[in-house]
């Protein structure tokens, strides 16, 4: 990777990583996550090879779980990476589709969205696991109860990543190509 490349991705994790700092101020349990709107846009706009990728997303994972509030922060370890590693893979499909204009078009929402509910979910599960190994007895009801109160969390912030990325996306690549 490039220096430049580095410093785009660095700036983009420490915008993420403010923001979600500030939101975590606000008083509420659940906060959304900006710094992946912010590593998708970085892995959108430099192209990073797959290995290169989850370096992104483990740099990335560090800062959540540092500034993190959630029930088990290290998930964010496992979940980040795949978030980064789905991001690279998906907009290497859809990135430059010629044949397909509007797809081309909405592939920075697109991949953000799909990278936002894979690293949601991902740690949605971790926490399940977590959950089911830290209690001798557990009633089932409470982990289904947990997953049904979090999922659409994770869907409103895949909504609310892929708006932010694919605003931010025409100019930050105009930005990037002077």
């Amino acid at each position: 990777m490039k220096s430049k490349d580095i410093a785009i991705v660095g700036i983009c994790l420490a915008v993420g990583a403010i923001l979600r700092f500030a939101a975590n101020m606000f008083p509420g349990a659940i906060v959304g996550n900006p710094v992946i709107a912010l590593y998708c846009l970085a892995i959108i706009l430099i192209r990073p090879k797959l290995k290169e990728a989850v370096g992104i997303g483990l740099v990335a994972a560090v800062v959540s779980m540092l500034i993190s509030h959630s029930i088990f922060p290290p998930a964010n370890l496992i979940s980040e990476p795949l978030g980064a590693l789905t991001c690279a893979g998906i907009y290497g499909l859809l990135g430059d589709s010629k044949k397909l204009e509007k797809i081309s078009l909405l592939s920075p929402a697109i991949t953000t969205f799909i990278a936002t509910l894979v690293s949601g979910f991902s740690f949605i599960g971790i926490c399940m696991v977590v959950m089911l190994a830290s209690f001798i007895s557990i009633p089932s009801g409470t982990v289904i109860g947990f997953f049904g109160m979090v999922a659409p969390i994770v869907i409103i912030t895949a909504v609310f990543n892929c708006i932010v990325t694919q605003i931010l996306y025409i100019p930050a690549k105009r930005i990037i190509s002077r």
